[in-house]
Order: C-alpha cells, then structure tokens, then sequence
C-alpha cells in the first residue's frame, strides 16, 4: 500500500477518533457526570471531585484538539484537494481547539484556584467571580460541543460523498 495515498484515509480516521473522543466527553461529563455528583455529594467535596475530574478531561481535550489539527495538517502536507466543507471542517477544528485550550489553560486553572481557597459560588466579590467563571467554562463547553458535532458530522459524510 502506498503510504502516500493511504495518509488522508489513516488521517481522516484518526481524527475522527480524536473529535468523537472530545465529544464524547464533553457530553459525558457535561450531561451525566456533573449533574450527578452535584445533586449527590455534599460541597465542598462535589466541588473538588468535579475540579480533578474537569481538569484531567481538560488534558483529553486538548490532546484530541492536537491529535485532530495534526490530522488535518496531514491531509494538507499529502495535498488532498480541499473543498468548501473541509475548509470548514479545519477551521472549526482550530476554533475548537482554542476554546478548549482557553478552558484548559485560563479559565478551568482559575476555578480550581477559588475552589481550593474555599469560595463559595455566588458568596462575595470572590464567589461573584467563580460563578462568571463557571458560565464561561459551561458557555465554551457548550459551544465546544455544536463545532465538534458539525466537525465530526462533516468528518463522516464528506468523505461518503466524494
């Protein structure tokens, strides 16, 4: 098998692995994991479990955000012929992999600051500001979410449709 040719199917394949991984996750913890511990475990302990779980998927995501733009970039190095749909499928692979670095770099690193220094959401200007920071990281998360659905829906239609 030339390796040549091979290189987008493998890059194709691997980066739909990587975009449904994320996915998967962010829905995981998001609409599962989340609601459920906090309904179920007392604060401050819901608070700290959900921060290392947050903080140990904000590794996984931006790992799959790497793994997802390396594959696109190989498909670009074996000069696979673009089209509208997979410029569009690239560029909302890197403006998910911003937020997910945003998340993973800025705004989750902050929550578990608060967290650990006892702030209380909503309680003080301190808590005022875990509270904002939780909407952004549930706002980018949520928005993470709709581009890697498209991302990953582009992903496996286009491919059926050349």
């Amino acid at each position: 098998m030339d390796t040549r040719r091979a290189l987008p199917a493998i890059a194709s394949v691997v980066g739909a692995l990587a975009v449904a991984a994320w996915l998967g996750g962010l829905i995981a913890l998001g609409a599962i994991a989340a609601p459920l511990v906090f309904a179920n475990v007392s604060f401050p302990q819901s608070a700290d479990a959900m921060t290392l779980v947050f903080r140990r998927f904000d590794m996984v995501a931006m790992t799959c955000a790497a793994v997802a733009m390396a594959c696109e970039a190989a498909k670009v190095a074996a000069r696979v012929a673009f089209g509208r749909a997979d410029h569009l499928r690239a560029g909302l692979t890197v403006v998910a992999a911003i937020l997910a670095v945003v998340e993973g770099t800025l705004v989750s690193p902050r929550i578990a600051a608060l967290h650990g220094a006892g702030v209380m959401r909503g309680m003080g200007v301190a808590g005022e500001t875990l509270s904002h920071l939780h909407d952004v990281a549930e706002a980018l998360g949520k928005t993470e979410l709709v581009l890697l659905a498209i991302v990953l829906a582009l992903l496996v239609v286009r491919p059926a449709a050349r």
